[in-house]
């Protein structure tokens, strides 16, 4: 099956490096996605642009694929959902939620001088990054690229109800997934509340696990895949 991998935010597509030998090696075709904008120089790039970008990537699949979303792409593989119901297989969304119409794309942080810079580690310390060593934090510093501030700032279109027939798998990585169910059914989650078909994965831990727990994760999503061929 082919895996569509987005990054979240400040991160290309080599971020699932040590994530792809896994999936390869359990016969699924990782497509490891860089955005634009985010990581192949186009400070114009904007949300819609990532997200044709997306959309583009689920229309060359062979087949239906599972598309995956990591933080704040999340969102961007539930735009996938909403645009091509019928194509995407399932999204699998680790580590974060996707917004609703509507909502902006990223409000956490303010963007300077029109780019979202990563802003180090001290908005993180706690549970995202309790299992990054140096060495995994030096691997990610040396490749973390700024994201334009049309991204960030760009607003969420969801316009097909049908997205909510597509299974969703929730990756649950600094959180439980006794956590995320709570979440999704007090309707903080407000798409995931609509979705008819939710289920979730614990790993074992921080933010980034595909610097700090690939060989994990990458067991996690073939598995999710292997569940859907």
């Amino acid at each position: 099956m082919d895996i569509i991998l987005i990054a979240g935010l400040w991160l290309d597509g080599s971020a699932w490096d040590d994530v792809v030998p896994g999936l390869t090696a359990r016969g699924h075709r990782p497509v490891a996605l860089t955005l634009p904008g985010q990581g192949d120089g186009d400070a114009s790039a904007t949300l819609d642009d990532q997200a044709a970008a997306v959309v583009a990537a689920v229309d060359a699949a062979e087949g239906r694929p599972l598309v995956v979303g990591h933080s704040g792409a999340s969102t961007l593989a539930w735009i996938a959902a909403d645009a091509r119901p019928e194509r995407v297989a399932a999204a699998a969304l680790v580590g974060g939620f996707p917004g609703a119409d509507g909502e902006a794309y990223f409000g956490h942080l303010e963007p300077r001088d029109g780019v979202l810079a990563f802003p180090g580690w001290e908005p993180f310390e706690g549970p995202d990054t309790a299992d990054l060593d140096a060495d995994a934090r030096r691997r990610m510093e040396a490749v973390v690229v700024d994201v334009p501030e049309a991204v960030v700032t760009g607003v969420v279109r969801l316009a097909d109800e049908r997205r909510y027939d597509v299974p969703v798998v929730m990756v649950c990585p600094e959180y439980s997934p006794d956590e995320a169910r709570a979440w999704v059914t007090s309707g903080d989650l407000p798409e995931l509340a609509r979705t008819t078909h939710v289920e979730y994965v614990d790993l074992d831990s921080g933010h980034w696990p595909m610097y700090s727990r690939p060989a994990e994760l990458a067991d996690a999503l073939a598995t999710i895949a292997d569940g859907l061929r």
